[in-house]
C-alpha cells in the first residue's frame, strides 16, 4: 500500500530470510520501508525472529509499523507488547478491518491507542484504505520524541527484574532499554547474553559478575516459586494482551461460524484433509512441472534461436574441429539457455506458491503433514519441496531447494534441503528409461515403480539421521502456526511476487552458471589428443571431403564448390531448411526462396534439388554430413577419454568396479555433475552414437558384453542418490549461505550412492541374485530401515522444548 511496485527483494546478510525494501515519500522527504519477516514474537527460537529483532536493535529504524490483524487482535498483541518493551517509536496499523467488520468485531481504536500509548491507524492494506492516515501518523511519530510508557506487569517476577536492572546500570552508554534487557536475561535468551557481552567488551569482569548475579536470581526464583521463568513471562504477557482486548474489542452480535472455520472442518479433517492436500499438490505438480515442462519445450525454439543468433559473433564452424573460441561460446550459451529453459516452470511454480501463501492454505498443509515429517526430522512445510523435487518422478531439484525457504524451522529446513536432490528429478529419467528398456524390458512397469518410490524410503531415514547428527547443532523451532482466514489472492500481487522471485533467480544463478560452464569446458577439452590421433582424424576428414568433391567435379557445380566452402554450403542448406520449417503461407515461402536465391543462386539450386545434378550433389552432401557427424562423435569420445575428466574416470575405476562401473560409466556420471541430462548424452558420445534412447541402450548392450541387469540396477540407484547438479548446488549455496553445507551435500550423497550401488552389485553377485531379485530385496530392506529409523527418539533439544511447554 505504501510503496506500490517500488520494491526489491534480497536476503539479509549472512542469512536466507527474504528481505523486501521499498520506498515511499511523505511530502518532499523520501523514506525506505523495510518489510521484516513475519513473526509472532521476538524470542530466539527461529531465524525470522532473530532477524526481525536484530534489525530493530541494530539498524536503528526511525519508526516501526506493527501490522496487527484486527480480526485476531489478542493473538497479535503478543508481538506488540514485546515491541513496546524495546522502547522504539512505533505506529500500530490495525489492518484487515474489513474482515473484522464481516465477523461483527468492533475495535475501539481510541481505547486501544490509549492503552498502548502509541498511534493506532485503521487500514485495509490490499484496498489502500487508511494510507493517508498512516502516513500522517508516521510523520507525527518521527517528528516527536515521546515514547510509550507501556509496561507489562510481570507480577512475582518484578522484584527480580528490578534487581537485574539495577546491576545493568554498570553498562556505559547502554544501547538497549535496561528493563527489556533484564527480562531477556532472566529468560536466559542467548541473543541477549551476546548483546550484554558485546556491550562490556572492555569490562569482562563486570560481565561475568552480572551473569553470575542473573543466574543466582533465576535459581532463587525457581526454588522459591517452583515455576519456570519463561512460562511466567509468557503468561503475564498473554494476560496483558487479554486485558487490553477486553477493553477495546466487542461483538455486535453473537459470532457465527465463519467461512474459514467452516472450510477448515474439511480441509483440516484427518480423513478429508489429506485427500484435499493430495489433490492440490497433484494439481500444483501437474501445472508447474508437467504444463511448465510442456511450455518450456514449446519456447525452446526461442532460446535455440537466441543461441543461434549469438553464435553469429563467433568464428564459423569447421568440418571436424571447430575453433576453440566457437566451441567455448557454444558450450556457455547452451549451459545458460538450458537454465533459462526452466523459466516457465519457475514462473508457474512461483505463481502457484504465491496463491497458496496468499489464500492461507500453506499453514493448513504444514499442519496436516507435520506429525509425519517431524518423525523424520523434517517439517510440515517440507511437503512442497519434496513434491517439486520429484517425490515420485519428473520434478526438478532447483525449485524444490528454493521452496525450502518457506520452512521456519532452521534444522528441518536444512534437513529437507539436503534430501530434496535425492528425489527423482526429470533429468534422471532418461537414464532410467535407457537402463530399464535395455535390461528390464519384460518388467518395465515394475522397475519404474521401484525407482520412483524407493527414493522416498531412502530419503526419510537419511533425513532423520542427518537431523540427529550433522544438522543437530542447528536450532529446531517450536511448531507454532496461526491458521489465518482464507483470502482470495489478487492477480497483481501474485504476478508481482512471481516475477520478483524469478528475476532474483535469473540474476543470481546465470552469472554463476557461466563461470562453472567455462571450468567444465576446460575439464572435458584439455589436454589435447596426441598428434598421431589428430592426424588420423584429419585423414578421415580429408577422405570424407574428397568423396563429396569427386561427386561435384562431375557436375556443373564443380566451379562453385571447393574444399574451402563445403561448410558454407552445408550451413546454407541447413539454414534454408530451418527457414521453411513450419511455414505454410505461400507468400512467405516465396520471400524465403527469393532471399536465399539472392544470397547464392547455385547453393539455392542445390537446396531445392532443381535438376538431376542438384539432386545428386545434395545426396552426396547429406552423406558427407552424416560422415561428419560420425567423425565428430568419435572425436568427442576420444577427447572425453583423454581429458582431465576422462583421467578421473580411469582413476576412479579401482573403487567403482565394486559398484559395477567401468571408466566409461564413470565419465558419464562425472559429466552428469554439470547437469543430470548429460549422463545419457555422454554415454552416447562415448559409444559413438547419436543419443536417442534406443541407440544408447542397444549400443550399451553391444559395447558392454559383461553388463547385466545387476549392473543396471546399481547404476540406477547411484543416479537416484547422485549429488546435486551444479545449478542445484548453486541454489543450495544460496539457500544455506554456507559453502561447507554445499560441499557436504556433494560428499554425503556421492558416498551414500557409491555405498548403495556397491552393496547392491557386490551383494547381488555374492548371493548369485538376478537384477530383479536384488531389486525387491533392496526395496524391502529400505522399507524396514524407514520404519526402524522412524522409531528413533527426536533430538534432545526438541524434547526439552516440549517438556517446557513451548510446543
Amino acid at each position: 500500500m505504501l510503496t506500490g511496485a517500488r520494491q526489491h527483494v534480497a536476503n539479509y546478510p549472512g542469512v536466507t530470510v527474504e528481505k523486501k525494501v521499498g520506498a515511499f515519500s511523505i511530502g518532499l522527504q523520501r523514506f525506505d520501508l523495510v518489510d521484516l519477516p513475519g513473526t509472532y514474537s521476538l524470542t530466539s527460537y527461529s531465524l525470522e525472529e532473530r532477524v526481525a529483532r536484530d534489525v530493530i536493535l541494530h539498524d536503528d529504524p526511525e519508526v516501526l509499523i506493527d501490522v496487527v490483524d484486527a480480526s485476531n487482535i489478542q493473538r497479535h498483541l503478543y508481538l506488540t507488547v514485546q515491541l513496546l518493551e524495546m522502547e522504539r517509536p512505533m505506529v500500530v496499523s490495525l489492518n484487515m478491518m474489513d474482515v473484522a467488520e464481516r465477523r461483527n468485531i468492533v475495535v475501539k481504536k481510541d481505547v486501544l491507542q490509549q492503552a498502548l500509548g502509541v498511534p493506532v491507524v485503521s487500514t485495509v492494506g490490499k484496498k489502500s484504505i487508511g494510507r493517508e492516515e498512516l502516513l500522517l501518523a508516521l510523520e507525527n511519530t518521527m517528528s516527536g520524541t515521546a515514547v510509550s510508557n507501556f509496561k507489562v506487569d510481570y507480577g512475582i517476577l518484578e522484584p527480580y527484574v528490578a534487581r537485574v536492572m539495577e546491576r545493568l546500570h554498570f553498562i556505559p552508554n547502554p544501547k538497549y532499554p535496561l528493563r527489556w534487557l533484564a527480562v531477556k536475561l532472566l529468560e536466559d535468551d542467548s541473543e541477549a547474553i551476546t548483546l550484554l557481552k558485546d556491550s562490556l567488551k572492555e569490562l569482562t569482569s563486570i560481565y561475568s559478575e552480572i551473569m553470575l548475579f542473573v543466574e543466582a536470581n533465576r535459581n532463587d526464583f525457581v526454588q522459591k516459586h517452583e515455576l519456570d521463568i519463561e512460562r511466567v513471562i509468557a503468561k503475564q504477557r498473554h494476560q496483558a494482551c487479554s486485558a487490553i482486548t477486553e477493553k477495546c474489542v466487542s461483538l455486535t452480535e453473537k459470532v457465527k461460524e465463519n467461512f474459514s472455520d467452516s472450510l477448515d472442518r474439511y480441509v483440516c479433517h484427518k480423513f478429508f484433509g489429506p485427500l484435499i492436500l493430495f489433490a492440490i499438490l497433484f494439481c500444483l505438480y501437474q501445472v508447474s512441472i508437467v504444463l511448465g515442462n510442456d511450455l518450456a519445450q514449446r519456447i525452446w525454439p526461442m532460446w535455440a534461436g537466441l543461441g543461434d543468433f549469438l553464435m553469429q559473433v563467433f568464428p564459423q564452424p569447421e568440418f571436424l574441429v571447430d575453433p576453440m573460441l566457437r566451441s567455448l561460446g557454444s558450450w556457455v550459451i547452451q549451459s545458460v539457455t538450458a537454465i533459462l529453459n526452466y523459466l516457465p516452470i519457475f514462473f508457474l511454480l512461483f505463481s502457484l506458491i504465491a496463491i497458496l501463501e496468499d489464500s492461507g492454505y500453506m499453514p493448513r498443509m504444514a499442519f496436516l503433514l507435520d506429525r509425519l515429517f517431524r518423525t523424520f526430522g523434517m517439517h510440515g512445510q517440507s511437503t512442497l519441496p519434496l513434491i517439486l523435487g520429484g517425490v515420485y518422478v519428473g520434478g526438478c531439484a532447483i525449485p524444490g531447494v528454493m521452496a525450502t525457504k518457506a520452512i521456519p524451522d532452521e534444522r528441518a529446513r536444512l534437513t529437507t534441503l539436503m534430501v530434496v536432490p535425492m528425489m527423482n528429478c526429470l533429468a534422471k529419467v532418461p537414464l532410467y528409461l535407457i537402463l530399464i528398456s535395455a535390461y528390464f524390458s519384460n518388467h518395465a512397469g515394475i522397475a519404474m515403480f521401484f525407482i520412483a518410490t524407493v527414493t522416498l524410503f531412502m530419503a526419510l531415514p537419511v533425513a532423520k539421521i542427518l537431523s540427529l547428527t550433522v544438522l543437530s547443532k542447528y536450532e529446531s523451532a517450536p511448531f507454532i502456526m496461526e491458521m489465518p482466514a482464507y483470502h482470495l489472492p489478487t492477480v497483481s500481487g501474485v504476478l508481482r511476487r512471481a516475477v520478483e522471485r524469478m528475476w532474483l533467480f535469473v540474476k543470481k544463478i546465470v552469472t554463476v552458471v557461466i563461470a562453472v560452464a567455462v571450468i567444465v569446458f576446460m575439464l572435458i577439452n584439455f589436454p589435447n589428443l596426441s598428434k598421431e590421433v589428430r592426424e588420423d582424424f584429419a585423414q578421415k576428414e580429408q577422405k570424407a571431403i574428397e568423396k563429396l568433391l569427386n561427386v561435384t567435379s562431375e557436375t556443373s557445380f564443380h566451379s562453385a564448390i571447393n574444399e574451402k566452402n563445403i561448410m558454407e554450403l552445408m550451413l546454407f542448406v541447413d539454414a534454408f531448411k530451418k527457414a521453411k520449417r513450419g511455414v505454410k503461407n505461400s507468400e512467405k515461402l516465396q520471400r524465403i526462396d527469393a532471399s536465399f536465391a539472392e544470397q547464392n543462386l547455385q547453393f539455392y539450386t542445390i537446396a531445392i534439388r532443381d535438376g538431376v545434378e542438384a539432386k545428386r550433389v545434395l545426396k552426396a552432401l547429406r552423406k558427407a554430413e552424416r560422415e561428419r557427424r560420425k567423425l565428430r562423435r568419435k572425436l568427442r569420445a576420444a577427447q572425453f577419454e583423454n581429458s582431465f575428466l576422462g583421467m578421473m574416470g580411469h582413476a576412479l575405476e579401482p573403487v567403482t568396479q565394486y559398484a559395477g562401473f567401468n571408466w566409461r560409466i564413470n565419465i558419464a556420471l562425472l559429466s552428469a555433475f554439470a547437469a543430470k541430462e548429460n549422463s545419457a548424452a555422454t554415454l552416447g558420445a562415448i559409444y559413438g552414437i547419436d543419443g536417442s534412447s534406443k541407440s544408447v541402450q542397444d549400443s550399451m548392450v553391444e559395447g558392454e558384453t559383461g553388463f547385466t541387469p545387476l549392473h543396471a540396477l546399481a547404476l540406477m540407484l547411484f543416479m537416484a542418490l547422485y549429488p546435486p547438479c551444479i545449478p542445484t548446488l548453486i541454489m543450495v549455496r544460496m539457500q544455506t549461505a554456507s559453502t561447507k553445507l554445499m560441499c557436504f551435500s556433494i560428499a554425503y550423497q556421492a558416498l551414500l550412492g557409491l555405498g548403495v550401488a556397491t552393496f547392491v552389485f557386490t551383494g547381488g553377485t555374492l548371493l548369485n541374485l538376478s537384477g530383479l531379485q536384488m531389486m525387491w530385496l533392496f526395496y524391502g530392506l529400505c522399507v524396514v530401515a524407514t520404519i526402524l529409523v522412524g522409531l528413533l527418539p527426536k533430538s534432545v533439544e526438541f524434547e526439552k522444548m516440549a517438556v517446557e511447554g513451548r510446543v
